[in-house]
């Protein structure tokens, strides 16, 4: 018998396998970028920022995929563009790094940090330096990125962008 007063939660119950297949779906429409379905099934329910086993939101995975059309229709539902995975990423980075410069203006016109910094300190700015995405860098910049900001290591993204070679950031970040 449980006692009355006791708040904590109910030991896990095993998820129904139909219920897992379902969630897998949906995550499989932001990674496909099927804008149309997403919005179906989030005016059905389903919560804009649900996430995977990884922590990934919806938002993360259309943003790393590079489908704006589904960004956009997650951010007009409510999805958070700041919502970081368990890896401390934000759906902005994970845009910057995989170069993405469309899907990084829409997410900064709906109020994503600009700096998206990860647990680490390194900022959105610092990824697109280190891989040399210097229309990101320049949408970053417009937006207020720091270009000064260090990450834990102390590492600038003039200094990122060095490491890797990357000449055309390196040049850029000298003349902002």
């Amino acid at each position: 018998m449980t006692n009355p007063a006791d708040s904590s939660p109910p030991s896990a119950q095993p998820i129904d396998p139909q219920v897992l297949e379902l969630a897998r779906q949906v995550f499989d429409l932001a990674r496909q970028g099927d804008a149309a379905m997403l919005a179906a099934v989030i005016e059905k329910g389903v919560p804009p920022n649900l996430r995977n086993d990884n922590g990934d939101s919806l938002l993360m995975l259309a943003s790393y995929h590079g489908h704006l059309d589904a960004v956009r229709t997650l951010l007009e539902r409510g999805a958070d563009p700041d919502l970081r995975n368990n890896n401390g990423q934000t759906p902005i980075a994970g845009a910057a790094f995989k170069g993405f410069d469309a899907v990084v203006e829409t997410l900064l016109a709906h109020g994503a940090d600009v700096e998206g910094t990860s647990p680490d300190g390194r900022t959105a700015l610092m990824v697109a330096a280190i891989f040399n995405r210097t229309t990101i860098m320049d949408l970053l910049i417009a937006h207020g990125a720091n270009r000064d900001a260090r990450d834990a290591a102390g590492t600038s993204a003039q200094d990122a962008a060095g490491r890797m070679g990357a000449a055309d950031a390196q040049e850029k970040l000298r003349n902002v």
